[in-house]
């Protein structure tokens, strides 16, 4: 058992703090609570109380409580402090060095790994400020996370949603794992995000992958101390930290990153490439009589090139996304493609942009089928996975 303190932050996004100690009870860890004044106005501290079955502390000038130094004892008795929504202004306070309040001078005094959920409109998360104090936290050793995508309570849409509880009580696993670096000295190499066939200058085929299941695997992988070279297809996501990110559009281009990047001890390759390329025109296609002729012709399979190389890693995983008979057509991609493992999806839902992932591990030992999981989960759990193969392949 673990004790995490949780600092909940103002916001609409505050309710979700409940689930987050819903779970973390349910893994046996001790959550005790501070409540900010904003956060008070969304959710109240008996909500709180009774979820993590401990005392919600809400000010400094409690006399009984400060009388024993009570923030200092807050701050240094629980194993992980969690600041789950964290507010533009309270991570101000924080890259600050701030203590005005109970929740900012708690922070200010303690000497436990913190982890940071940030929550708050797109605007205020992409503002240039926001960015400098996402940078001096993470280089205080703060981890923040990345806020998620979507629909907000504002009416508007980007990043900034708080990362839904199941993700936060992964990283929170995370972070209180025991340190351990199986794949120190190791190279990987992972593929993300689609790829761009451009048509004209304005026009191109594309498809739906938000290429978060490959971020979330580099990132996986760089926690368990491996080098990751990432080759990212056009996506928008910020690079996870201590990996080299190689940005490209085509497949042509995906395959030339792989082929550079070799050597390597794995390669992942999660991103979802076109089959598929026209001769792009130099000008824009105007309507006329018709729609224009467009003569396909078909692009590198990057994963069966990488398979057939002289330079093959020892061990090379690719992806299925599929919409039927997932498993099926994943078996048959395996032996096609000369690939070690398939990770099959089915993606006939929401899972290209989702949050979560139902996945099936194919190896040469069978067809391994993993529950619904968030996609952090999924990667950590097949990082995981290669640190192991590649242990037993040395």
């Amino acid at each position: 058992m673990k004790r995490i303190l949780l600092i909940v932050g103002g916001g609409i996004a505050a309710y979700k703090a409940c689930e987050l100690i819903r779970l973390l009870r349910r893994r046996g860890h001790a959550v005790r609570c501070v409540l900010t004044e904003g956060g008070s106005y969304f959710v109240t501290p008996m909500t709180l109380a009774a979820l993590s079955e401990d005392k919600v502390y809400t000010t400094l000038w409690d006399l009984k409580d400060e009388a024993e130094m009570g923030h200092i004892q807050l701050s240094r008795e629980a194993d992980l402090v969690v600041v789950a929504p964290a507010t533009a202004d309270l991570m101000a306070r924080m890259a600050a060095g701030q203590a005005g309040d109970l929740a900012s001078t708690v922070l200010l005094a303690t000497d436990k790994p913190v982890l940071v959920a940030p929550a708050m409109n797109v605007r205020m998360w992409s503002h240039a400020a926001t960015r400098r104090n996402v940078a001096t936290l993470r280089g205080d050793g703060i981890t923040v996370l990345e806020p998620d995508e979507g629909a907000m309570a504002c009416g508007e849409y980007g990043a900034g949603r708080l990362p839904e509880p199941a993700a936060i009580a992964a990283a929170i696993d995370r972070a209180l794992a025991p340190a351990h670096h199986p794949l120190a000295g190791r190279h990987v190499l992972v593929t993300a995000g689609p790829t761009h066939e451009p048509i004209d200058p304005v026009r191109f085929f594309a498809n739906r992958s938000s290429g978060r299941q490959g971020f979330a695997i580099a990132e996986a992988l760089a926690a368990l101390g491996a080098r990751v070279t990432l080759v990212a297809g056009p996506v928008t996501l910020p690079t996870p930290p201590g990996i080299e990110r190689i940005d490209v559009d085509t497949a042509r281009e995906m395959a030339a990153a792989v082929a550079a990047a070799l050597p390597a001890d794995a390669a992942v390759m999660v991103a979802a490439v076109a089959d598929w390329r026209v001769d792009a025109a130099d000008q824009k296609l105007k309507k006329g009589s018709g729609p224009p002729s467009l003569t396909l012709s078909e692009n590198p399979d990057i994963l069966a090139e990488l398979a057939r190389s002289p330079d093959r890693p020892p061990l090379v995983v690719g992806f299925a996304a599929e919409t039927e008979q997932v498993i099926e057509h994943a078996l048959a991609k395996r032996a096609r493609k000369g690939a070690d493992w398939i990770v099959a999806n089915d993606v006939s839902g929401d899972v290209m942009g989702g949050e979560a992932n139902t996945v099936h591990l194919v190896t040469a030992a069978g067809v391994e089928s993993w529950e619904r999981l968030p996609k952090s989960t999924v990667a950590a759990r097949l990082a995981q996975r290669i640190a192991d193969a590649l242990k037993d392949l040395s």
